[in-house]
């Protein structure tokens, strides 16, 4: 990785766990498929939730810790993915602009809400954008 400068940037990792659920009982849902891409749509990781609603942590490559302690720095020191749940009978998310940090776990907690029986609301979605750290 390489910062505006040409200057090399150290990589590390940083994961995402995410929890599905229904509710404000917060009732697991089993099934849903998340999808993490690149800002560009490039896919980099797909997750099925298991009976608990939760995936298996998706690892990705994050810049270095040490990056984000030099002031010269002009790179910002957090990967930006974009994540989309889907599961039938339920309204689609989509988060822009997930931050994810070096050496940290991401908890993302999704509320899926259930699709209307009336034909013209079954295509909906809902999409949140998450502004960057005033680091």
């Amino acid at each position: 990785m390489r910062n505006q400068k040409g200057g090399i940037i150290l990589s590390d990792t940083g994961f995402i766990q995410a929890r599905v659920y229904t509710s404000y009982a917060q009732i697991p849902l089993q099934g849903a498929a998340i999808t993490v891409t690149a800002p560009d749509g490039t896919a980099l990781a797909m997750r099925i939730t298991n009976r608990s609603g939760e995936i298996t942590p998706i690892e990705l490559v994050t810049p270095s810790q040490e990056t984000s302690q030099s002031p010269e720095e002009s790179a910002a020191p957090f990967t930006t993915v974009n994540l989309r749940v889907e599961r039938e009978g339920y309204e689609e998310i989509f988060i822009r602009n997930l931050q994810v940090f070096s050496g940290t776990v991401t908890q993302q907690d999704l509320e899926m809400i259930p699709l209307s029986e009336f034909p013209e609301d079954r295509n909906k979605s809902e999409t949140f954008n998450t502004p960057p750290q005033n680091l």
